[in-house]
């Protein structure tokens, strides 16, 4: 196995809610190698989603170490954290939360602005990210005159365009059909096949989950079987 891109450790997750402490996360160890393509799966509530989470450095781990693309992100500052995700993390969401007001290419240049690219190198990098996704010729349209499959596409142009190490997809395929959902699902293997990008993806799909290596679930906190795809 490759150098793991993901390591965790004994990580706990605790949430308060009021006076009760909820633990989402039990002692939780996981080895995600680089260049993998993981599915993480589980019933609602499982703790898949904190877990994914915890890997793209949204929330932190109450304890145990987590390591990602070789940095203990559990110790850097919030400030440290913010920057470490712009450089190696590329965010897939269920909703494509793209502005509404931006044409395809201004959404997927958002990521560039807190870079030192200049205009040319961002207009270049978008050109990029668009034609690897397939939506070359989307690039001057708005969100509102694409489909929900192309809009994906921008999402997923937005999360490679300055060059992830890693990209973190919750439910990319969530709010698609099957025929648009496996063209996405397709387009996420090939990413990690022939672009040699490292993905971990959370599904309740076991159809999307067939497209990655490994399929991980998660129940109760706990991972509970491995297994390839």
């Amino acid at each position: 196995m490759s150098e793991a891109i993901v390591s965790l450790r004994n990580v706990v997750k605790r949430y308060q809610r009021g006076k009760q402490t909820v633990e989402v996360l039990h002692g939780l160890n996981l080895e995600i190698a680089n260049g993998e393509f993981v599915a993480l799966m589980g019933p609602s509530g499982s703790g898949k989603t904190t877990l994914l989470n915890l890997i793209g450095g949204l929330d932190r781990a109450t304890e145990g170490e987590v390591i990602v693309a070789g940095e203990r992100i559990d110790q850097l500052s919030s400030g440290g954290l913010a920057k470490w995700r712009a450089r190696h993390v590329g965010f897939v969401f269920q909703f494509y939360n793209l502005m509404p007001m931006l044409t395809a290419e201004r959404n997927v240049e958002l990521p560039l602005l807190l870079t030192s690219l200049n205009g040319a190198q961002r207009k270049q990098n978008v050109a990029a990210a668009l034609a690897v996704v397939g939506l070359a010729d989307r690039a001057r349209h708005k969100p509102s005159e694409l489909s929900g499959g192309q809009a994906q596409r921008v999402a997923i142009a937005r999360a490679l365009v300055a060059d992830p190490t890693l990209l973190v997809c919750d439910e990319p395929t969530g709010d698609l059909d099957r025929k648009t959902a496996d063209e996405i699902l397709h387009l996420l293997q090939v990413l990690n096949r022939e672009h040699g990008k490292s993905i971990v993806m959370v599904t309740h799909d076991p159809k999307a989950a067939d497209y990655a290596s490994r399929q991980m679930h998660v129940d109760k906190g706990a991972l509970v079987q491995a297994e390839a795809a």
